[in-house]
């Protein structure tokens, strides 16, 4: 095992993390001898002091102490800092041995080690058959391994690259290799910056390092915190601390502890969520949006029943029932119907974190796959967590997406895939937000996916224009005595949306701010009403009814005019829209 480890006989990787134990299984097996770790490669690692303690420290601090301290020589490389050694010994060992390379072949590299991969890895492919036949233990360990072996196609990398790749790979499957006793340790942030012929050749384990789970943060705050009470610098309690920084790295949080410790920053839960979301955004460059939520479902005018199903999803993850949680959710219905209102209310009233989806494409081949990864990543160690995606049917594309080398159609893949992955049942929630669910493909609508279909509709009734309008007061801030709005809609006037109401209850007081009064009146109101013709798109709204009525799973969301529709005639209907909308 290790030199600083105190390993315990009847279990030699008892302490170990999770992804370290899977590495060394791995290796005892003798199958493989060439490991790819991704993923949070440049948190802190937990260290064993040698008063038996507990530390923390680098990965390499880590591979080169703790998981390979046992072996005889443990090298390191990368494109900045070429070859350097973990001990004094093997870099003696490094240089005796170069002072034969160079009298053998008439090189200079005794002095300074080159630092081009393609006579980097030459000298210590020299170093690695030499010590091995020796019968010594090795681990050399390559950082920023995707700078070395770039994902793309074959044809697009530089002589100097191909050279790497087809070294990497002949090194994964090398018999002396398997034999000895040595490991290759390659390091990357994301497995899709890598090399398809490295990610996934069968030589190569690849192993994911997780963000820190809650125990491990609970670890990581007790040992930062240690000989200090927390009382004196947080108001959170030490549990709490480590509940709320779900998807921080450890030196993500050692951030925020520092800035306590040493800045006299209180922690309170408003600073932790604040903070938190600055470090996530940060990390994730743009790629995901948080939203805090501000109300809860109480705040939503109408839309009983779904109102009613979203709040006893929220109860089930209250009791931690995840087993019974939808996968998702599709949320369909006209625009201006509060779709994305909806949702962010379903998340304040269970208090979890809402992200929404970003922009992740990019232009350059392979990054798209990578920005997707460090977003899966980070849901992963978010959970409970609740995720957006509006305007889904064109933001997810589909199978069938062509014109960009395939990259459209796997990003739809790898989408469908997670959301599918029903070890995140209640811990991921999806909604998909449309206002043409019937462009959605079919994969991510089926059961296993976004199985609830929510549809929702402008108010048809008295009622529910009232409640629209009280909300919609709160909302804007217009403060009026208005026995019944009903009575001040202009005859004839179509279904207000809820984005209508708000825009005619701003206008009210910017009615009145235009007159020189702060306090607008009943004929504020009844002016703008009378004056207010919202936009008009009869058939594109028609449509979105429909096919909203189409997608919906349950008969008491509807309203009562779309609940006696005849379903054929829903079809026929939505088939004819669609052709009067492409012919005009």
């Amino acid at each position: 095992m290790t030199k600083s480890r105190k390993a315990d006989p009847a279990d030699p990787l008892a302490g170990l993390p999770g992804w370290a134990q899977k590495l060394a299984q791995k290796y005892y097996t003798k199958s493989v001898s060439t490991f790819l770790l991704y993923g949070a490669v440049r948190d802190l690692q937990p260290l064993t002091q040698e008063d038996g303690g507990r530390g923390f420290g680098t990965l390499r601090t880590f591979l080169s102490e703790e998981l390979f301290g046992g072996r005889d020589h443990v090298l390191f490389y990368d494109r900045s800092s070429g070859v350097r050694s973990a001990s004094p010994e093997t870099q003696k060992e490094m240089q005796r041995t170069m002072v034969g390379y160079d009298a053998l072949y008439g090189t200079d590299y005794a002095k300074s080690l080159p630092r081009d991969p393609a006579r980097a890895l030459q000298i210590l492919e020299n170093f690695l058959r030499m010590r091995l036949s020796e019968g010594k233990s090795l681990a050399l360990v390559i950082d920023f391994a995707e700078t070395l072996v770039p994902g793309g196609e074959m044809s697009h990398l530089s002589a100097e690259d191909r050279f790497v790749l087809a070294t990497l790979e002949k090194w994964a499957h090398d018999p002396q290799f398997l034999a000895g006793d040595v490991s290759v340790v390659l390091l990357a942030e994301n497995l899709a910056d890598m090399s398809q012929r490295i990610s996934r050749n069968p030589y190569v384990a690849s192993i994911e390092l997780p963000l820190p789970t809650e125990e491990e943060r609970l670890e990581y705050v007790r040992y930062k915190l240690e000989g200090k009470k927390l009382a004196a610098v947080s108001d959170v309690p030490l549990a709490g601390l480590a509940k709320m920084t779900a998807g921080l790295s450890r030196i993500n949080l050692d951030r925020v502890l520092t800035e306590a410790l040493e800045h006299d920053v209180r922690i309170t839960a408003d600073l932790l969520k604040e903070r938190k979301k600055e470090l996530i955004q940060a990390e994730c460059h743009g790629l995901l949006e948080f939203i805090e939520p501000v109300h809860t479902l109480d705040a939503v005018a109408g839309h009983g029943k779904a109102k009613e199903m979203l709040r006893n999803a929220a109860n089930a993850l209250k009791k931690g029932r995840m087993e019974v949680m939808p996968m998702g959710y599709l949320v369909s219905g006209p625009v201006g119907t509060g779709k994305t209102f909806l949702v962010s209310c379903f998340a304040g009233e269970i208090g979890i974190p809402v992200v929404k989806f970003l922009n992740f494409r990019s232009q350059w081949q392979g990054v798209t796959e990578a920005n997707l990864e460090k977003i899966f990543n980070l849901l992963k160690a978010l959970w409970p967590v609740a995720v957006m995606v509006d305007e889904a049917d064109t933001f997810l594309g589909n199978r069938d997406s062509g014109g960009d080398s395939g990259t459209s159609s796997r990003v739809f893949g790898s989408v469908a895939s997670f959301m599918g992955n029903t070890v995140y049942r209640g811990k991921i929630v999806w909604f998909l937000l449309t206002a043409r669910p019937d462009l959605l493909p079919v994969d991510l609508k089926r059961q296993g996916r976004a199985e609830e279909h929510l549809a929702l509709f402008y108010p048809e009734t008295e009622e529910e224009r009232e409640e629209l309008f009280r909300v919609m007061q709160k909302k804007t801030g217009l403060k009026l005595d208005v026995p019944s709005v009903s009575e001040l809609i202009p005859t004839g006037t179509r279904q207000l949306s809820g984005a209508d109401m708000e825009a005619v209850l701003v206008r009210t007081r910017f009615r009145a701010l235009a007159q020189g009064r702060e306090q607008a009146t009943v004929e504020d109101l009844k002016a703008v009403f009378a004056d207010f013709v919202p936009p008009s798109y009869p058939l594109e709204i028609e449509l979105q009814n429909l096919v909203a009525v189409q997608e919906c799973t349950s008969r008491e969301l509807l309203p009562e005019t779309f609940r006696r529709l005849d379903r054929d005639h829903v079809t026929r209907r939505v088939r004819e829209l669609k052709l009067l909308l492409e012919q005009g």
